[in-house]
């Protein structure tokens, strides 16, 4: 087979994305999606936030319910199990575990990666025994008649032995009983569960067992139910890393594989460090656990107990250098886990982990989480070797802190690293940082911020390209923006966006555009920074970039005293949309310069627009699918289709220009149910025009469904947005868009 290049590998599910941490959330999820880890409707519920367990979930899973409670879900990059890539799923408060676990999986590819060996998933039912006689003679009668207890065993769950599980064997032992005084005799039942975690199972089987064991013996028998000393299931993992790949702050190779193995050997020795030892261990395994839906307390209490099994606590890994000088890790934990059934069934979370893990059965997940064990007590020892270990735990500290003092998003970051360098990581210094902050980085008054509305088309979308009319209504401030002059360059930054950029013209995109602006009005060679404060979601077909552009163009003219009339600064605003977008209608654009709800058409190549005034206020609720559209793409498809059938489409942009036209009656007469259907019947053309998506069209239905008079997408399509008409109230409509995982705007227009 011929080797891959680097691209292919990384297109075919490679967990090696280089840059991952610095990718926003959407970009990770993208990310992941190209690599097939994700599917489309994966995307869909993380970028909605749908993956969630929802209220009415929770009420069933647990007594009492009054909320869900969340946790950070972040994936761990670079592992390679057995020669095969993982991205790992993890579920966990603590930054430095996702960090050091993808730090040391990097480490670790380099050497060959990972070796789990497969683990056969017996899960331990215990039956006791009280007894009269002699112990001795009850243990051998029980296991004299191991087929008949067996076989009654499996007759409770058949298809279970249909799988290749079931009931496999059975111990006996016995005990007296140290406070009661009694004599005991205990049976464990040895259960494959296959990928079931089992504990419902085997609970089963010992229930109907009991009757039996207790003719057999005579006995009477009290407990029976699984044990979480899961033994004999016990998954083993590996790793050799060659010293070269070890060297690094400060040390060499050698020095940091022998502070390693010597770390260790305190672990075997001492149950004080063996206790925290073990617990990094389970940092990484139990991330996993609750990321993929297994019983984390089960697993914790069996791998401490297994770590006791020799009357001494200690180290449940033995780290050691080989004979060519590698350093070679092991660890040997008991992991019994499942991967059918329990939280899989109702938590959307977990069944998007168990896809981005390729789906794997019992045995390979135990052997993975084994892996994680493995690399996350590496992540530790290597830290504690070198420059220790409470730098992650002063980062840990200062994020805390932090969000405590109440910093904002947008100097979150700055803070955290201004408390580490500081070294008094105390709420008082946050907010001071914070404070001046504030002063530097440009909180512009309100007066000096000028603002932009967003636009929502109520009708006329597309075929107002065409020379049709189009309604538009505003979404007030919008977008912000504001000018400080001075500094290095002409920067932008957009702290909500995470973007900070020196503005060039040959930069593409609307850093491009914003300098080809300035370059225009003459202030090409100035020094300013341009911070722009959006309030809408970007490419969601809600006139986000004439909002920004506008914001941008006034902000400009306020900084340098242009005196620009609103005509000219809708021009200017249209020649930055013919930019970004190609052909644009202009709509955005004057909508967001004027404020006015519009009815616009353009004639000649010349924009028509009057102001519309309402007959009644208009309750409208905007629904976001969290899929990003860009008009630009989506014009272009139509015109293609335009062009090869002109005639088909003209129709269609006539149909939408006449419904257009009723509407503008209909918005100005306060006829609402008139509009509302009129709305229908335009979204009835969009679709025609193929710019409408599942997404969409669930929103639209949910809309409708819960008293919206009318419905359709806005703007663009592909993605992006719908509205809805709710003359009654938008409280029932917004909360059933919601309740079905999108997010929501409303808004009312007087």
């Amino acid at each position: 087979m011929a080797s891959q290049s680097k691209t292919e590998q990384d297109q075919q599910g490679s967990s090696r994305i280089p840059n991952f941490f610095r990718l926003n959330i959407n970009q990770r999820i993208a990310a992941l999606h190209q690599r097939g880890l994700l599917s489309q409707e994966d995307v869909q519920q993380l970028t909605t936030g749908s993956h969630q367990v929802q209220l009415n979930v929770a009420d069933k899973m647990i007594e009492n319910v009054i909320g869900v409670f969340g946790l950070p879900m972040g994936v761990a990059l670079n592992f390679l199990i057995n020669n095969r890539d993982y991205v790992i799923p993890l579920v966990v408060e603590e930054p430095s575990i996702v960090a050091g676990l993808s730090g040391a999986a990097r480490l670790a590819r380099l050497g060959g990666g990972f070796i789990a060996e497969e683990v056969t998933p017996i899960l331990i039912g215990q039956v006791q025994v009280v007894i009269d006689g002699d112990p001795e003679a009850a243990k051998s009668v029980l296991l004299e008649n191991k087929e008949e207890i067996l076989a009654l065993a499996n007759s409770l769950h058949p298809k279970m032995v249909a799988r290749g599980g079931g009931a496999l064997d059975i111990e006996v032992f016995d005990y007296k009983a140290e406070h009661d005084g009694r004599l005991m005799v205990v049976m464990h039942l040895l259960v494959d569960t296959r990928d079931a975690m089992g504990a419902n199972l085997v609970n089963t089987m010992c229930e109907g067992v009991a009757s039996l064991a207790e003719t057999l013996t005579g006995g009477k028998v009290f407990l029976r139910i699984l044990s979480n000393l899961t033994d004999r299931a016990v998954a083993r993992a590996k790793v050799r890393i060659p010293i070269q790949n070890l060297e690094g702050k400060g040390y060499t190779g050698e020095e940091v594989r022998d502070g390693i193995v010597l770390a260790n050997d305190l672990a075997l020795a001492d149950p004080y460090r063996a206790a925290t030892h073990n617990k990094g261990i389970m940092n990484g395994v139990d991330a996993v656990a609750i990321a993929t839906g297994n019983d984390w307390r089960a697993i914790e209490a069996a791998a401490h107990a297994y770590a006791a099994a020799s009357g001494r606590y200690k180290a449940l890994t033995v780290w050691h250098k080989d004979e060519p000088g590698y350093l070679v890790g092991e660890i040997a934990i008991p992991m019994k886990v499942g991967t059918v059934g329990g939280s899989l069934e109702t938590n959307p979370s977990v069944r998007i982990n168990h896809r981005l893990l390729g789906s794997p059965n019992a045995s390979e997940l135990a052997g993975i989480m084994a892996a994680i064990g493995l690399a996350q007590n590496f992540a530790a020892l290597r830290s504690l070797s070198t420059d220790g270990i409470q730098q992650n735990h002063m980062n840990l500290h200062a994020r805390s802190v932090a969000s405590s003092a109440g910093v904002s998003d947008e100097h979150f970051e700055t803070v955290v690293e201004s408390l580490i360098e500081s070294g008094e990581i105390k709420v008082w210094k946050a907010q001071e940082i914070a404070k001046n902050l504030a002063r530097k980085i440009v909180q512009p008054d309100v007066a000096e911020r000028q603002a932009a509305c967003g636009k929502i088309i109520l009708l006329g979308e597309h075929a107002v390209v065409y020379g049709r009319p189009a309604i538009a209504l505003p979404i007030p401030l919008a977008v912000e923006a504001a000018i400080r002059k001075g500094g290095d360059g002409i920067n932008v930054v957009i702290p909500r966006w995470g973007v900070e950029q020196k503005v060039r013209v040959t930069n593409p995109g609307f850093t491009g555009i914003i300098a080809q602006l300035l370059e225009q009005l003459g202030l090409n060679k100035e020094n300013m920074t341009i911070e722009v404060f959006p309030h809408i979601p970007r490419a969601m077909g809600l006139g986000g970039s004439s909002a920004l552009a506008v914001a941008i163009i006034r902000a400009i003219d306020h900084a340098y005293k242009l005196d620009l009339k609103d005509g000219r600064i809708n021009e200017l605003a249209f020649e930055c949309e013919k930019a970004a977008h190609g052909t644009p209608s202009g709509v955005d654009n004057t909508v967001a310069t004027y404020g006015s709800p519009l009815y616009y058409q353009r004639r000649d190549e010349q924009p028509l627009f009057s102001t519309l005034k309402l007959g009644q206020p208009l309750e409208l609720v905007i629904g976001m699918t969290g899929k990003e559209s860009l008009t630009a793409d989506t014009v272009a498809r139509v015109r293609a289709s335009w062009q090869q059938y002109p005639g088909r489409y003209e129709t269609i942009f006539d149909q939408i220009g006449h419904l257009t036209m009723s509407a503008s009656d209909a918005v100005k007469s306060g006829q609402l149910n008139e509009l509302g259907e009129l709305m229908n019947l335009c979204h009835g053309y969009l679709n025609a025009l193929q710019l409408s998506t599942p997404e969409l069209e669930e929103m639209i239905h949910v809309a409708r469904q819960n008293g919206a008079v009318g419905a359709k997408l806005t703007g663009g399509g592909g993605g992006g947005s719908m509205i809805a008409l709710c003359p009654d109230s938008t409280g029932p409509v917004k909360a059933a868009i919601e309740s079905a995982g999108y997010r929501t705007l409303a808004i009312t227009l007087n």
